[in-house]
């Protein structure tokens, strides 16, 4: 939870509120969950049942205003295909840029606040100032471990050097 308030401190929008009401659903699940442990037999089952049913209406509230937009995006973009990138490719991006942060935050030789990551049809950027270059040929093996990174371009700088 906290990670989905930083991302969306660092890029404020409709789509970082919607990881934040997720992550929150997510949280206070795993809370009534544990609740639920001090109950036996059917109270523990009907506990844990208005959990996951809690969870998923804390959920589908955050995703709600994702799919009006969506619905909006696409009755109003033109038939033809443009160079612009359609609603799919951009969540698909965003999915992406959004695993590629994760995994960086996960590495903690990184110091994640450094690299910046972004994502267009497939194709990650890297940039940012770091400490060394291994830190930068580690980040670049992060992100093309990531399921769905197409190419990584690496824009990082080492400190010191610009």
């Amino acid at each position: 939870m906290a990670k989905a308030e930083l991302e969306e401190r660092h890029e404020p929008g409709s789509k970082s509120e919607r990881r934040v009401g997720i992550a929150k659903a997510e949280a206070a699940h795993a809370i009534a969950r544990e609740k639920c442990d001090d109950k036996t037999d059917d109270a523990k089952k009907n506990c844990l049942k208005d959990a996951k049913e809690e969870e998923t209406r804390a959920k589908t509230a955050a995703r709600a205003p994702m799919k009006l937009a969506a619905a909006t995006e696409a009755k109003a973009a033109p038939a033809a295909k443009t160079g612009a990138e359609s609603t799919g490719e951009y969540v698909d991006d965003a999915v992406i840029t959004t695993k590629v942060k994760a995994a960086v935050l996960q590495e903690t030789t990184l110091k994640s606040a450094e690299i910046n990551v972004e994502t267009l049809r497939g194709t990650v950027q890297l940039t940012g100032f770091v400490r060394s270059r291994a830190d930068i040929n580690k980040a670049v093996e992060i992100a093309k471990a990531v399921k769905g990174v197409k190419s990584v371009k690496n824009d990082m700088i080492l400190k010191g050097t610009q």
